[in-house]
């Protein structure tokens, strides 16, 4: 008998084991089916989100035959509307950027002209050239309207109030075109607000504790109301951080930092102190972090030379000069930024995703968004181009984000604060 129950006892054991090892190789299984993987559920976000990528720099010759934003693009292109579609991205807010140079009638002049090839490049695309693909959105209804419509959609914002020279009434001009946000500043002061990164060959100075302006000037102050008057969002970021606490204050709307990073995480100029966060968020404004490499960790010194050195050997000194390269040229830059990252690899998707959730603990899932800086120095391991958007949600399921706090991320968010803003607007 006691035989027996030592084999009757070695046999459930083995059993038990066998169990054991049939449950580890079972299929899982959700509520509804079969787990899916934080790339599955990725996909069935973008399905139901309006992603929204809030900065992407364009050249004056957006919709040439060097830029066809309707085919697929060779680099320099990030973005074009076959990748957008591939990436569930949205909605794009094209930007007309205009570099800061010296004060005067003569640079006031050409920052005008400079913005306007542009304003013309992007309604060029959206009205005539893809018009059945791609529409520009006036409103956050519009937003919805084209994304129910299956359209990818563009939307327009200004980078530097230099291109409004000393009239806030470009202002409305430059609205009428299509503009819906206004950034204030770029890289050096200009005569509406102080730079988060002042340039000394245009005669800032650098370590001058409360810049030009202290923050703002009153002009600026007088095109912060101006773009309240219209319903245009105000963008604090390249602001100092006295201008970006005083636009907050002065107005009337929620604003916005179009592409920034956190300041705790990353100690650069352009990014955003806590304080900064918190002041945007009180005002039911919304931080857009960037996926800009410099912006998200630290980049040796010894890089950025290579880089300089790289780009100058080749004539490449500036993005117009990139898209202007013939492809021999092209390919030695390719070449040669794959040799420099190699050795100081990029910034990546997980450390995006860091910096999102820092500014999400601190002020909260209704106040961050994302935006990619493409084409302007932006581009990330994972997120390169439109067509990797995904990843970025993919890596944002794994943090633990629900469907609901990302639609909020990727673009409902902006479309709180795009719709605050026109609540603000005055008849003219």
């Amino acid at each position: 008998m006691r035989m027996n129950g030592v084999r009757y006892g070695i046999a459930a054991v083995a059993a038990l084991v066998l169990l054991a090892a049939l449950w580890t190789l079972r299929p899982s299984f959700g509520p509804s089916g079969p787990e899916r993987s934080p790339e599955e559920i990725a996909a069935s976000i973008h399905r139901e989100a309006i992603v929204i990528d809030t900065h992407v720099d364009i050249p004056s010759f957006l919709g040439s035959g060097k830029y066809d934003p309707g085919l697929r693009g060779s680099f320099p292109v990030q973005v074009d509307l076959p990748r957008m579609r591939e990436g569930g991205l949205d909605a794009v807010f094209f930007i007309v950027y205009v570099s800061q140079t010296e004060r005067g009638a003569a640079g006031y002049a050409q920052a005008a002209s400079e913005a306007l090839k542009k304003f013309a490049a992007i309604r060029r695309m959206t009205d005539i050239q893809y018009k059945d693909e791609v529409g520009l959105a006036l409103t956050a209804a519009d937003v919805r309207k084209l994304h129910e419509e299956g359209k990818r959609i563009a939307l327009i914002g200004i980078e530097n109030g230099y291109s409004i020279a000393k009239e806030p009434a470009l202002l409305d001009f430059y609205y009428d075109l299509g503009a819906r946000y206004f950034g204030l500043v770029h890289n050096g002061h200009n005569d509406l607000a102080d730079s988060a990164q002042p340039r000394e060959k245009l005669g800032d100075r650098p370590n001058e504790e409360n810049g030009e302006h202290g923050g703002l000037s009153a002009l600026g102050r007088e095109a912060i109301g101006r773009a309240n008057d219209l319903g245009m969002m105000v963008d604090v970021s390249h602001s100092s951080r006295a201008a970006t606490l005083a636009a907050v204050e002065v107005s009337r709307a929620p604003v916005i930092a179009s592409h920034s990073a956190v300041a705790a995480l990353r100690d650069h100029p352009r990014n955003l102190s806590d304080r900064e966060m918190k002041a945007i968020a009180a005002k039911g404004g919304v931080v857009q972090i960037v996926a800009f490499d410099e912006y998200l960790h630290p980049v040796p010194e010894e890089k950025k030379a290579a880089r300089r050195e790289l780009a100058g050997s080749l004539g490449l000194t500036s993005l117009d000069a990139v898209f202007d390269a013939d492809e021999e040229t092209k390919a030695k830059f390719i070449e040669g930024l794959a040799e420099i990252d190699a050795k100081w690899p990029r910034a990546s998707v997980a450390l995006l995703a860091d910096h999102i959730g820092y500014a999400v603990k601190l002020i909260g899932v209704d106040h961050v968004g994302i935006a990619s800086d493409f084409q302007g120095g932006g581009g990330i391991e994972g997120w390169s181009h439109a067509g990797e958007t995904p990843n970025v949600t993919a890596e944002l399921v794994r943090r633990g984000y629900s469907q609901e706090e990302i639609v909020k991320i990727w673009g409902g968010n902006l479309l709180r604060v795009m719709e605050a803003a026109e609540r603000a607007r005055q008849p003219r």
